[in-house]
């Protein structure tokens, strides 16, 4: 029997991506998932317009947050609602390509693999390819301390793998603490094969190279416990790396 996979969406105002989203996850090869949908908008007028857009034939849960919680908050409370013995998570923004879950589930089954995570592509908004996002097939924390190369709407991991570790209260970099924590203690692989699409937009928090860069060093300072030193010399080199990744 196919393991249950749970989908991940946090959800703040992305009424104009949504559909292509919830699309690229129907239209799957492998159908063993549950839909999760954490809704942090304290203003709940997409409400109505998320419960027309779902496809009934599918298992989705709506968590509706009570305060806006931010991303990361909003992924921990999707794994606490999640039945599934894998996580995949995914932005509301994002797409997957068809046969995205099912090459990687495959992978990681008959590779004994806990965390898998894989290429992708980044596009703007008209689906107009802007540059691929190239992966090693290992990560060690040692490697990954260098530098973010982890797309969240490609990884998928085991849910056992988590036991306490949960997504901090970071604007950005959020998952970048959650990925180092896992490698802490496990290898993650990656898969150079793009499955997802990763959309440049003007709105997108990922595209504040500034926030990025003070949420860069509370990654070191706060959460890894390096000292201001060596957290400033990561934070410059990790920068570095970003700038380079999607403007180079």
């Amino acid at each position: 029997m196919s393991k249950l996979i749970s989908i991940v969406i946090p959800y703040f105002k992305k009424k104009d991506h949504i559909k292509k989203t919830l699309k690229s996850i129907y239209s799957q090869t492998y159908q063993n998932f549950e839909i999760i949908i954490i809704y942090d908008d304290p203003n709940q007028e997409d409400i109505s317009f998320l419960r027309k857009i779902l496809n009934k034939n599918y298992k989705t849960k709506i968590v509706i947050n009570k305060k806006n919680l931010g991303a990361g908050f909003s992924r921990n409370e999707g794994i606490l609602h999640s039945s599934g013995d894998y996580i995949a998570f995914l932005d509301a923004d994002d797409y997957w390509y068809k046969n995205k879950l099912s090459y990687q589930i495959k992978f990681m089954i008959n590779n004994k693999v806990d965390f898998s995570f894989t290429s992708y592509l980044i596009v703007d908004t008209k689906n107009k390819i802007l540059k691929k996002i190239p992966v090693k097939n290992k990560l060690f924390y040692s490697d990954l301390i260098r530098s973010c190369d982890i797309g969240l709407s490609t990884v998928i991991l085991k849910k056992s793998i988590l036991e306490k570790i949960k997504f901090p209260n970071l604007k950005t970099k959020e998952d970048y603490v959650f990925w180092l924590l896992i490698s802490k203690k496990n290898i993650l692989y990656g898969i150079d094969i793009p499955l997802s699409n990763w959309v440049k937009t003007s709105k997108s928090l990922s595209s504040d190279v500034f926030q990025k860069i003070k949420d860069g060093f509370l990654v070191y300072s706060k959460y890894l416990k390096i000292n201001i030193f060596l957290s400033v010399f990561y934070t410059l080199r990790l920068s570095i790396n970003f700038l380079k990744k999607r403007y180079l």
